[in-house]
């Protein structure tokens, strides 16, 4: 428990107990954390129901509130899956905590995005008493399947087909000092090198595939990028991520993979990222030819988007923290997120507005409760301007 919250006590109590169910993306069996989230909401005589993959495993609850006049829909949307604990003998406090301690609800998934997820969930009990006078609808999406990477919450909400689709969402990422409004796209790819096995100390000297291949990735590195350019204000970025290759000390190896990770701008998209990659394939092998041609596989691309300011819902977000009296700042965010596969679908979404932090990923994840009022108030407001209209 905690004091001075009033009501939103029962946001920080409902948040520690998601905390303490475990829910590690790949690791933690995300049946526990939804179950109580379940409970929660069919105590309050919420409707909510299950979503569920390609392989029928359950990757979200939502939750659906039909206003009773004609108008669009919206959504709000949390995580409930998290980031791995890492090192758990660098913390100092137990990741499943879920207490809170000078002011601070401790634990991984505090500020990703557990404490959210609890947050809205009681604005959608709050609304579920008053529907008949909102237009349209509200949904709220608790995805378990988000830090994967594969979005699977979010994926099966846009394609179940008795699901509206929203005319925006927003996303519970936290920091309180800005808005996150858009966001650099991305496109991946693995790529294969080849060389000509051997024996490392044989009289015949051979070219290997990770010699070939920290060539390439000099070459990626120095491959010249645009900077930023219109209204969007970041450049794009190339990052090799990874090379795996060879298996000992006395075999040259014949194959080396590197991954390539690109953050895409509206003026440099995912085709000129590919050409740019590909350009530099065809320089290693016409300055460093191997026996069999370099593969380039693309793994997985996402578009850039930016809303602007008067775009709903940034424009009700930002304009409900502004009167709140919070000096909040629109930003465009160098990492993707959800809102780049929302916009792949014309779904405009804010990514981000929520408690101060600390430790988000990493160690002693912990969130900051004396903003929970204000943040509270910013998206019922928020919610209650889109849905009265």
């Amino acid at each position: 428990m905690t004091r001075d919250l009033g009501p939103l006590t029962a946001v920080v109590d409902l948040a520690g107990e998601l905390i303490r169910r475990p829910s590690r993306a790949g690791l933690d069996d995300h049946a526990p954390v939804l179950a109580v989230l379940g409970d929660w909401l069919t105590a309050r005589g919420l409707p909510c129901r299950r979503l569920h993959d390609d392989a029928r495993r359950p990757v979200a609850l939502l939750v659906e509130i039909a206003g009773g006049r004609p108008g669009p829909w919206w959504a709000l949307d949390a995580c409930v899956d998290t980031a791995p604990f890492g090192d758990e003998t660098a913390w100092s406090f137990p990741p499943t905590a879920g207490d809170v301690v000078g002011g601070r609800l401790r634990g991984r998934g505090a500020a990703d995005s557990k404490l959210a997820a609890a947050l809205f969930c009681h604005i959608a009990a709050e609304l579920h008493g008053r529907g008949g006078a909102l237009r349209g609808g509200l949904a709220v999406l608790l995805d378990a399947d988000e830090h994967t990477g594969g979005f699977g919450g979010a994926r099966a909400y846009l394609a179940d087909p008795d699901a509206v689709t929203p005319a925006g969402v927003m996303i519970g990422y936290p920091g309180l000092d800005e808005v996150v409004v858009g966001g650099r796209g991305l496109w991946r790819a693995g790529i294969a090198v080849h060389g000509a096995s051997g024996h490392s100390g044989s009289r015949r000297a051979v070219v290997g595939a990770v010699s070939r291949a920290a060539h390439l990735v000099r070459l990626l590195d120095t491959a010249p990028l645009p900077g930023a350019a219109g209204p969007f204000p970041l450049p794009p970025k190339l990052t090799v991520t990874y090379c795996h290759g060879g298996e000992g000390f006395s075999a040259v190896p014949d194959r080396c993979e590197i991954g390539v990770d690109v953050r895409t701008t509206p003026g440099f998209d995912a085709h000129a990222a590919e050409d740019l990659v590909r350009a530099a394939v065809s320089e290693l092998e016409a300055v460093l030819p191997g026996p069999r041609p370099t593969e380039v596989t693309a793994v997985a691309s996402w578009p850039p988007y930016r809303l602007a300011e008067d775009e709903q819902p940034a424009a009700a977000l930002l304009g409900a923290a502004a009167g709140q009296g919070l000096t909040v700042r629109a930003k465009t965010a160098g990492p993707s997120n959800i809102g780049n596969l929302l916009a792949a679908e014309g779904i405009p979404a804010t990514a981000g507005f929520g408690l101060p932090y600390e430790g988000l990923h990493g160690v002693d994840e912990q969130v900051h409760l004396a903003d929970l009022p204000v943040v509270h108030a910013v998206y019922r407001r928020a919610v209650l301007d889109l849905l009265t209209g």
